[in-house]
């Protein structure tokens, strides 16, 4: 069996997402079960629990803008004096009632704060989302790569395994050495270790899949992709400058920036007093007296003047901006972190398809070509047969490391449609 790298066959991801999950992924199903991408994709945005969160926190943010731009109740009350009193039995009956009338827009001040909290709310959901569609992204192609780990290293153990028994077979032939045969079982338990390890990874390869997507109980025992797309081209420069004008954790902190300016405003404004109002009536059982009641009240700021809340609110604005630049730092970390770890993998990855795996390719074809015209042992062209399985072996894993770091660029880039394919449309970005 020989591994297939960089096929000309490639997946529509538009055409995977549309198809039905349920018929795709099951919890229950015994026989395996297959996930691809889109698919894995399309479950997260329906059942991660994450996302319901985040959303939820959306509506509580709308019902307290909804509470703090709410006007003040009037209050009513009724009260009764002297009752059975022998000059009067009717008693003293008062009702009277008030309302307060708040002034300098206090309501439409702390409702635009509130306001802002709705817009930072927001942009966590959208935040969030590509952070798990990151984490599912990174977690699929980190199990496809031990997929496609095993499979080369069962080649592999295959062919150390005929390596071994021709050897054998010479030596008993006198044709060969002790040493080679030494040589070859040695080459094989390490490739067995290799290949066991790997194994014994993908289970929690699949379960990673299944935490990132957010459904603990999916069973996973197969993964339907491969490391053989086009890959990116990515420019460090131009992708920073991208990232930093359309995050959401950016325009966020700008939000915050705003809120905080607001709530200062509203500190600043909270002295000047609001206005009480009332009227009230009372009747007198003594002299049958019918009395009206009205009065007006006024607090005075003479001791309380905010002055407090207003220091505090003049900080959080300063550290509002300083917030700024902070996610901004975080932001640029992540990217450059990722970009060293993608280039440096996608380099070692087109040198292995471009050369290295071409070259060991030739080599195997020349030692066989001179096996067959009785100039090379046979063991010679074991070894550059497997010479090339272990480069494919390197060009798989660095073709993963690379996936796994775009990833990330992926997701700090907004990327919904990813990884692409010869045949999505790029589009066409203007530097901010």
């Amino acid at each position: 069996m020989q591994a297939a790298f960089f096929a000309d066959e490639e997946i529509d991801g538009q055409e995977l997402f549309a198809q039905s999950i349920p018929d795709v992924l099951s919890v229950e199903d015994e026989t395996d079960t297959i996930a691809e991408l889109p698919d894995l994709i399309g479950l997260a945005l329906e059942q991660n629990p994450r996302l319901a969160q985040v959303g939820w926190a959306v509506d509580v943010a709308r019902g307290r803008a909804l509470q703090a731009g709410l006007y003040p109740n009037p209050v009513f009350a009724v009260t009764g004096n002297e009752i059975s009193d022998r000059t009067g039995p009717g008693g003293i009956w008062s009702t009277f009632g008030e309302q307060e009338f708040v002034t300098a827009h206090k309501l439409g001040l702390s409702r635009a704060a509130a306001l802002k909290e709705v817009d930072q709310a927001t942009l966590a959901v959208i935040s969030e989302r590509y952070v798990i569609f990151t984490e599912v992204r990174r977690a699929f192609f980190e199990a496809v790569t031990l997929q496609q780990r095993a499979e080369i290293l069962t080649e592999l153990v295959g062919l150390a395994e005929q390596s071994v028994r021709n050897a054998q077979q010479l030596l008993e032939a006198k044709e060969g050495a002790v040493l080679d045969v030494v040589q070859f079982e040695v080459d094989l338990e390490r490739y067995r270790a290799d290949l066991e390890a790997t194994q014994q990874a993908l289970p929690a390869a699949y379960r990673k899949v299944a935490a990132s997507v957010g459904v603990d109980e999916l069973t996973i025992r197969h993964l339907v992709g491969t490391l053989d797309l086009p890959l990116p081209e990515y420019e460090l420069d131009p992708i920073r400058l991208y990232v930093l004008g359309i995050h959401p954790d950016i325009r966020s902190a700008q939000v915050g920036v705003e809120r905080a300016r607001l709530v200062l405003r509203r500190a600043e404004v909270e002295p000047i007093p609001n206005v009480t109002v009332g009227a009230g009536y009372t009747y007198q059982g003594q002299n049958r007296s019918n009395d009206w009641d009205i009065g007006v009240s006024v607090p005075i700021p003479t001791w309380d003047r905010n002055q407090g809340n207003i220091f505090a609110a003049r900080a959080q604005v300063s550290e509002a901006v300083r917030q700024i630049g902070r996610v901004e730092n975080e932001l640029v970390d992540r990217l450059a972190t990722s970009f060293s770890a993608y280039a440096a993998a996608r380099a070692r990855a087109v040198r292995y398809r471009d050369l290295i795996v071409p070259k060991a390719q030739q080599t195997y074809s020349l030692s066989l070509k001179a096996y067959q015209g009785g100039q090379f042992q046979y063991l010679r062209v074991l070894e550059a047969q497997r010479a090339v399985v272990e480069a494919k072996l390197e060009l798989v894993r660095s073709l993963g490391d690379m996936w796994e770091a775009a990833s990330v660029i992926a997701g700090l880039m907004l990327e919904d449609q990813w990884p692409p394919t010869s045949e999505t449309p790029q589009p066409e970005r203007n530097d901010p």
